[in-house]
């Protein structure tokens, strides 16, 4: 259970990562920018998901 808590906060390590390598490459390659913000919008998206499902699996269990 906590290596599933572990993995959803990995997602924002990845946000972050993406959102650097989009800003550093803004003037040098702008698809591989576009690319890295999609990319990071996915890694929000998952992560919100991710944190619903956990709370759903774990009040699922308390029943």
């Amino acid at each position: 259970m906590k290596l599933l808590q572990f993995l959803q906060y990995a997602y924002l390590f990845f946000v972050v990562l993406f959102l650097y390598d989009a800003i550093s490459n803004w003037n040098i390659d702008r698809n591989r920018s576009y690319m890295s913000l999609f990319f990071a919008a996915l890694a929000i998206f998952m992560f919100f998901f991710r944190k619903k499902y956990r709370k759903r699996f774990e009040d699922r269990g308390k029943l």
